[in-house]
């Protein structure tokens, strides 16, 4: 966090001096940080109260020692088995990074380039090690994952210099305990505890115990890693230059890392600037942050919000085509393209992914944004990489299911649209579902890193438990009724099929529900009421390639109940003969049936039909029936009732029958049958006469009709054979 505007002196200090007055009204202490003292400090000629120079400190020796340690044996650890041992090599090995990245800025004009020789990049790998070595020192276990290893880096920063402030305003020389100190110290107290606070302050140090098998030491409490922000705000108006010249005070370190770009040294270009114009311009103070932090992250998050713009627009641009391409009823071909946009969308994810990892360590890094917007920015990207992680493996999983789909298909011989969009449903809910709970995991995992206490996301974890418990035992019914229909296959996509009192097409079979395809609508059907209805399939199944699904087809046509049983046989006969000649119809049968109840004469035609699609299905129907209802007007028509006068003689009478039948000799396509006379009605004698007609369509058949009464009636008036109309006489007589 970088230091704002600051507040003038004179004000400072008389907020400092009312406050001083009011804490001990309030029954407060009068610093949070350090501790009452005793006695009054005796106070220097200047007014001042009188602290202990570094240098006079009990460990100051051990200082030297152990920086010409680390100077001779950089492979060191800085946590140590006591509060001494840690403290001091935290403190020196700080003032040795300060001093290493100091020595190298010196040495920035006097090299040629823009850019830092791998010389000095050697040589900063081992500074960044000693930083490293000493950030283990914080216990920093209470602070999020996703920003732990940023924050500490800067707490340990601030932390320097907050022990700059308490080395150098002590009141009283201090010892800071060993192994052997911190054994006698709880052998004095009432309750032992391995830890030790330095005299006056809230810094503490803690045993933590051990891990893996060995003693991780003593580290900075968590609870003082916590309030390092606080007391660095204490601090940091307070500092003075000091008088001494020892290099292990480095009471700017936090400042010099902060207020420039890069990790721990600035870039070299950024250096060879103007010192006046990157201090007074480039370093001005905003919100914490510097003019250049600002700027430069501002260009970023801009140039990444437009990234993730275009690519969310991509994205939702392959579901408007799947959408499209669903409405225009897609070729088999095409069908067989859907993986290469399951695909794309993989490859949009998969951008996305290393765009925002790129983004997060350029603002962190090379910007170095510090303090609140880094904890706040950390927080978005980390929560937009997770959220396209999710994506990736949604998508990933649904592109491989499409794909291993086809595989199977090709494996299985059976390259086509229908066997592809069956075994699509079969694979692809598992692939999602798959993806789904790899995307609900990664979820969680955000949960955590962003700081979310371990109990709270298994409360979270407990919340579809407890869901499934009080309301998903539907959902559930269906996800077993759904591996039920998929097991045993009492239907598949692509068959036409009665579900209760459903008529249509199945066109997906869920996991939850099953999709059927009506002549009115799309009906959606819960796999649980699938499994309890009756179940009437239509279509047969073949072991063939092709995407021609055979239908089973019937249909039951009343007949008047005037038909003579000859006509009943003619009717059967031209059923047999026409319908198997139908297009899209075979194995084909047509027969007399009895409707149950009232006896009403039937007419069945049962086949195989090809519809895959309603309509297909009514088109052949309309067809079949229209057929049906020609054949049954011929057979009407192929049986002729003609009257002859009663004047006709007995000769002439005997004739009738073999004149008609002379009649059929023109007509190649017509079978005579017979003709009798059958009744004797009011006004005439009535001939009947039937025949059958190999017509091979409807037209021909009435124009066949046409010509043979045209015969008949030149043949009548050739013989003098008169047909009578109905006459009616009326008599009067006189009352």
């Amino acid at each position: 966090m970088c230091r704002g505007f600051r507040v003038p002196r004179p004000i400072r200090l008389l907020l400092a001096f009312l406050i001083a007055c009011l804490l001990p009204l309030m029954g407060l202490s009068t610093a949070a940080l350090w501790a009452a003292p005793a006695a009054a400090p005796p106070a220097s000629a200047t007014g001042r109260p009188s602290y202990v120079p570094l240098e006079s400190q009990p460990f100051h020796g051990q200082l030297l020692e152990l920086q010409q340690q680390w100077i001779d044996a950089p492979l060191n650890q800085v946590v140590g088995d006591s509060p001494r041992a840690t403290l001091l090599n935290f403190y020196v090995v700080m003032a040795q990074v300060n001093r290493d990245i100091t020595r190298i800025e010196a040495k920035a004009m006097a090299t040629p380039g823009l850019f830092w020789s791998s010389a000095v990049q050697s040589e900063l790998e081992l500074i960044t090690s000693y930083f490293d070595e000493a950030v283990k020192a914080l216990d920093v276990s209470e602070i999020p994952q996703s920003i732990r290893a940023d924050f500490a880096d800067e707490y340990a920063l601030k932390l320097k210099v907050i022990l700059d402030y308490v080395f150098t305003h002590s009141r009283k020389p201090f010892e800071i305990p060993d192994a052997a100190g911190m054994k006698a110290l709880n052998e004095g107290r009432v309750n032992p505890s391995a830890s030790w606070t330095i005299p006056g302050t809230s810094i503490t140090l803690t045993d933590v115990g051990t891990e893996g098998g060995r003693d991780r030491g003593f580290l900075f409490s968590a609870y003082t890693v916590a309030q390092i922000p606080s007391l660095y705000e204490e601090i940091k108006d307070q500092l003075r230059p000091s008088d001494s010249r020892s290099t292990l005070l480095t009471p700017a370190i936090y400042d010099a890392f902060s207020l420039r770009p890069g990790y721990l040294l600035p870039p070299k270009w950024y250096l060879m600037l103007p010192r006046g114009f990157r201090q007074q311009v480039l370093e001005a103070h905003l919100w914490d942050q510097t003019l250049f932090q600002i700027v430069v992250g501002l260009v970023v998050i801009a140039a990444f919000a437009l990234v993730q713009f275009r690519l969310v627009l991509a994205l939702l641009a392959t579901y408007r085509m799947t959408k499209k391409a669903a409405r225009q009823q897609l070729t088999p071909l095409e069908v067989w393209k859907l993986d290469n946009i399951a695909w794309h969308r993989v490859l949009l994810a998969v951008v996305a992914l290393p765009i925002t990892r790129l983004v997060e360590l350029l603002l962190d890094h090379y910007v170095n944004v510090t303090g609140l917007p880094l904890q706040v920015l950390m927080y978005l990207l980390y929560t937009l990489y997770f959220c396209w992680a999710g994506l990736f493996s949604f998508f990933l999983m649904e592109a491989l299911g499409r794909s291993l789909a086809e595989w199977v298909t090709i494996l299985r011989g059976r390259r086509n649209a229908l066997q592809l969009s069956r075994v699509s449903n079969l694979v692809m809910p598992v692939c999602r579902v798959l993806g789904a709970i790899i995307g609900i995991s990664l979820m969680y995992r955000l949960l955590i890193l962003l700081g979310l206490p371990g109990s709270t996301v298994l409360a979270f974890s407990a919340v579809p438990g407890l869901a499934i418990g009080l309301g998903a035992s539907k959902l559930l019914g269906n996800l077993f009724a759904g591996l039920s229909i998929q097991t045993d296959r009492p239907l598949r996509v692509g068959e036409f099929c009665r579900i209760g009192s459903n008529l249509g097409y199945v066109t997906k079979i869920g996991l939850r529900s099953l999709e059927l395809q009506t002549h009115e609508s799309r009906v959606t059907i819960p796999n649980s009421v699938v499994d309890e209805e009756t179940i009437v399939n239509y279509s047969l199944r073949s072991d063939q390639a092709h995407d021609a699904v055979q239908h089973v087809f019937e249909l039951h046509l009343p007949l008047p109940a005037e038909l003579t049983p000859d006509q009943l046989d003619d009717l059967v006969h031209y059923g047999r003969l026409h319908l198997t000649e139908l297009p899209g119809l075979s194995a084909a049968q047509v027969f007399l049936d009895q409707a149950p109840g009232d006896g009403e004469l039937l007419l069945r035609c049962c086949g195989q039909i090809h519809a895959p699609s309603w309509t297909d299905y009514l088109t052949l129907r309309e067809a079949i029936l229209l057929r049906l209802r020609q054949l049954l007007d011929q057979v009407i028509r192929s049986r002729m009732v003609i009257g002859v006068a009663y004047d006709t003689t007995q000769e002439q009478l005997q004739r009738i029958p073999d004149l008609i039948a002379s009649l059929f000799e023109a007509e190649p396509l017509a079978t005579f049958r017979a003709c009798r006379l059958l009744a004797i009605s009011d006004f005439s004698y009535d001939f009947t006469y039937d025949y059958r007609s190999s017509q091979p369509t409807y037209a021909a058949f009435k124009d066949e009709v046409a010509r043979l009464n045209r015969a008949l009636l030149a043949l009548f008036a050739a013989e003098a054979i008169e047909i009578p109309y109905p006459t009616q006489a009326e008599v009067q007589r006189d009352g």
